[in-house]
This record gives structure tokens, sequence and C-alpha cells, in this order.
């Protein structure tokens, strides 16, 4: 299989762990604050760690819940669970990301279980697959739904932007927690997301960020320059909805913000 090919199929086995699992009892693993990881969590990152090492076992792997292994210049992105406190309080946004970056081109898949969906790229095209059956998505910000994360530490945006009244008078404002509803951009279910502090290898936000690369959408820092330049993660489903987001973060950006 080519590596989209082994992206899907591995994140198609986290999901089928997600779905079996999902509402029953779990012993839970605490991490920092109100952050924890389950059973669930754990057990898929191993079924997506099979996948991957059985079809790329010479790549180096980072996973959420256990760690980096192998050290190679191609190396998979794994959140098993994204939305884990979604998922334990039975609320169904949630996705399991996969992600390669690789010197010949990225790749990504999304699932969101309960749905059994994919949102997956082999880094030129966005496909959505539902029950084996792929079709190209087609972005789109007529909803005006934008995804706040406000999940972020110390000097934090994202919390301040939910009172602004401009912001909430031109977009309809949510917060989901999770990274689902960055791929949802790539697909045509959200305007834009916007999040803080992202880190180029981050395994919450990499799949998510290719998907949108992928779909040819401005994905940026909240200047509007290249992505991982400077604080600031700013995704929109057309170039309108960028610079019109763009404008109304400006007033709110600190010098912590401006690079």
């Amino acid at each position: 299989m080519n590596d989209a090919e082994a992206a899907v199929a591995a994140a198609e086995a986290g999901a089928a762990v997600i779905r079996e699992r999902f509402g029953g009892q779990l012993e839970r693993y605490a991490k920092v604050g109100t952050d924890f990881a389950t059973e669930a969590d754990l057990e898929s990152e191993r079924a997506i760690m099979a996948v991957i090492q059985g079809a790329r076992p010479d790549d180096a792997v980072v996973g959420e819940e256990y760690g980096a292994s192998g050290e190679a210049d191609r190396t998979w992105l794994v959140d098993p669970l994204c939305g884990t406190l979604n998922f334990a309080a039975q609320n169904p946004l949630f996705s399991v990301n996969v992600a390669l970056r690789s010197p010949t081109g990225d790749v990504a898949a999304v699932a969101q279980p309960l749905t059994h969906e994919i949102f997956w790229t082999d880094g030129t095209t966005v496909f959505i697959r539902h029950d084996g059956a792929d079709r190209p998505a087609v972005p789109c910000a007529s909803s005006r739904l934008v995804d706040i994360d406000i999940d972020g530490t110390g000097q934090f945006l994202g919390a301040q932007l939910l009172t602004d009244e401009k912001l909430r008078a031109a977009f309809a404002l949510r917060v989901f927690s999770t990274t689902l509803a960055l791929a949802w951009v790539a697909v045509g279910r959200q305007a834009a997301y916007i999040a803080d502090n992202v880190s180029p290898t981050s395994v919450h936000f990499t799949a998510g960020t290719i998907l949108c690369q992928a779909a040819g959408l401005p994905i940026t820092n909240f200047h509007g320059d290249p992505l991982h330049t400077t604080p600031g993660l700013l995704a929109a489903a057309s170039p309108e909805t960028h610079t019109q987001l763009l404008t109304l973060l400006a007033p709110h950006l600190s010098e912590s913000h401006a690079g």
C-alpha cells in the first residue's frame, strides 16, 4: 500500500477501537489539570501503531500516549483520540488523527469514528471516505462556523476572542474542544479554525493542517504569514474569510504574538 493508504488504514484501525469502546466503562489515567487518557486512547494507539509498523517498519513514529520510537526522516504523528474528555462524557465530537511528515510529501487521515468517515489526503487532493467509498471534498465557508481552541496556557488569545462583539457578529463561534473541527474546514463543514501555540510536530494538529494545505486553503499564523513562523494558527475555507478574520484578530494581538 502507498503512504496515503497506510494512513487511512491506521486511522480506521484506531477508529474501530474507539467505536467499540464508546459508552462503556473505562479506566482513566490522569495527566495535567483536567486532562486524562483512557484505556480507549491506549488501545487505539496500539492498533494504529500495529498498522504503521507493519506497513512502514523503518519509519519513526510519535504517539500521544506512548511517545516516540525510531529515528528516520519520515515521521508518523499519531493522536489516537483527540477529544478524550468529549469521548468520556459520551459527547460524539472526537477524532483519530494520523499524519506522515516525509521529504517526498506529507499525507494525513482523520477519522470521525461514530459517522464511519475518514477525511484523508495523498498530499494533493482531499477526500471523504464513507463506508469504503471516496468522494472529493469541497471546502465551503457559507456556514460561518468558526471553532476556537481555548485549551492553551500562559499568554493566551483563544478565550478572549469569544467575547469580541465584532467577531461574534460576523461569525458563529464554537468551541468543540477537538481538532476534528480543523479537519472540517478542509472538507467544507466549517468556515474556519483558530488556535494559539501550534507546534510543527504536534500530534494533535498536524493531520488537520496537512488536510487544509492539500485542499489549497489559506492556513497561516495570526499575521497571515507562513504557519509556525510565529505563534498562532488560522485556517479558513476561503481567502475572503481568511482576510476578514485576520482583520478581526489584529486588535487582540499582543507582543507575544508579534514574532
